[in-house]
């Protein structure tokens, strides 16, 4: 099992054994990682995490507005195609993260066909398991597509079996009933058939009132697709006959401040979501958007002055994590960077329509109080900036819907990034 597009057939046919202990061994390399490293929550402790950021899409694209009425933030994409995962993962990726609705892992899988102990022949074909979810629903859709199916040399491959599977592999409470739906997995076909219908889909809904943490009814997993490969009598394969893809991490909740709480709430996957301010001239959030690329790009020249400041919020093992309901430390984090402002531009710096903005925002766990909740967080390790008030509010409305629409929970267990963009 190789990343999709690594591989050009012919090679092990061509070159013989020392080719094929060649793919063997990266093959074996490559299938480390079990999980995206964007997962988050108890999903990100279950197995071993990639190293390398998955495959993303563009930002979202949002008309220039101006008054903070009109400001509105996309929605997130919930579909996605064959060919739009297929080219995201390009011949190196093995995850997709198109939005926390929509996301699918792939991986190629290289065939040998063997005579007398020697190879003939090769085929392969690649697998994609694309997992989306539709707004305000608890059913997640999994559609397996079997593509790009190729051989060379002598085979057997039309009459070779594919097995696709997919199963929760772990749940988070471990009481959770699960109901499946659409086409039952696991499900065999050949070659030739899936030539013939090449997608399969199935879903998966978690019982209602059966998750944990609260309000919120969270509930976690992780999602196992696998592939297994089995040749037609008389032959015989040489190298991997399956093997596992990227785990999915479907979530499903119930929190109060979310969309749909009183009709079951609704699922998403436990990945970091992006959010997208945009520098441009005439975006709405302009101002907020340079304060924001200064403190990430030259944090010792924001203030409070610190010579160990490093503003989190900008790569996936330091996300900012929403915080919501402890109202007491939002406000306390307000007040320290107000505080702030006064100090370093003055107590009249609100002259003019200005507001003390602040990031990482009063509304994470990492806002400008931090360090006196938690004693890991260091002291000053936020920054603020006295600018257009108007903005500052954009900015804001555009934060407040980014967090509902892509359900991020107050907590620990889930998180975002600050993305600016023109």
């Amino acid at each position: 099992m190789l990343p999709i597009g690594q591989y050009t057939l012919g090679t092990i046919t061509k070159q013989g054994a020392a080719a094929l202990r060649t793919v063997r061994t990266r093959a074996a390399e490559d299938d480390g990682a079990q999980v995206a490293l964007e997962t988050v929550g108890p999903a990100a402790r279950f197995a071993k995490k990639s190293s390398v950021a998955s495959a993303a899409a563009q930002p979202p694209p949002r008309p220039t507005q101006r008054a903070a009425a009109a400001v509105t933030y996309p929605a997130p994409a919930r579909t996605m195609t064959a060919a739009e995962c297929r080219t995201a993962l390009g011949s190196s990726n093995k995850f997709f993260l198109k939005s926390r609705f929509a996301v699918c892992s792939g991986a190629s899988f290289l065939q040998t066909w063997l005579q007398n102990g020697r190879p003939v022949g090769e085929s392969m074909f690649n697998v994609m398991a694309v997992g989306t979810v539709g707004e305000n629903t608890r059913q997640i859709q999994f559609t397996y597509h079997v593509t790009d199916r190729v051989s060379t040399g002598n085979t057997g491959v039309t009459g070779m079996q594919i097995t696709l599977d997919g199963k929760i592999a772990q749940s988070w409470p471990s009481t959770v009933k699960y109901t499946p739906s659409g086409t039952a997995l696991p499900v065999t076909k050949t070659w030739a058939q899936f030539a013939a219908a090449s997608s399969v889909q199935t879903s998966v809904t978690a019982a209602n009132g059966a998750g944990s943490n609260g309000s919120t009814e969270s509930i976690f997993a992780v999602y196992q697709p696998s592939v297994k490969i089995k040749a037609p009598v008389p032959w015989t394969l040489g190298g991997s006959t399956g093997g596992n893809l990227f785990m999915l991490a479907p979530r499903w909740d119930k929190a109060s401040y979310l969309a749909n709480s009183a009709k079951g709430g609704a699922a998403t996957f436990s990945y970091l979501g992006t959010l997208y301010y945009s520098k441009a001239e005439g975006a709405p959030e302009r101002a907020v958007a340079l304060h924001i690329e200064k403190a990430f790009k030259s944090p010792g020249q924001t203030q409070p002055p610190s010579s160990t400041k490093k503003i989190p919020g900008q790569t996936a093992d330091e996300p900012l994590t929403r915080l919501y309901t402890d109202t007491a430390r939002r406000d306390r984090n307000r007040a320290v960077a107000i505080s702030n402002c006064r100090k370093y531009f003055g107590p009249d710096y609100a002259t003019g329509g200005k507001e003390c903005d602040e990031f990482p925002f009063a509304s994470t766990y990492q806002g400008a109080a931090g360090s006196e909740y938690d004693p890991y967080q260091l002291p000053n390790n936020f920054s603020v900036q006295a600018l257009d008030g108007t903005q500052n509010g954009n900015a804001g409305n555009l934060l407040g819907q980014f967090v509902s629409k892509y359900r991020i929970l107050d907590g620990p267990d889930d998180g975002y990034l600050v993305q600016i963009t023109g």
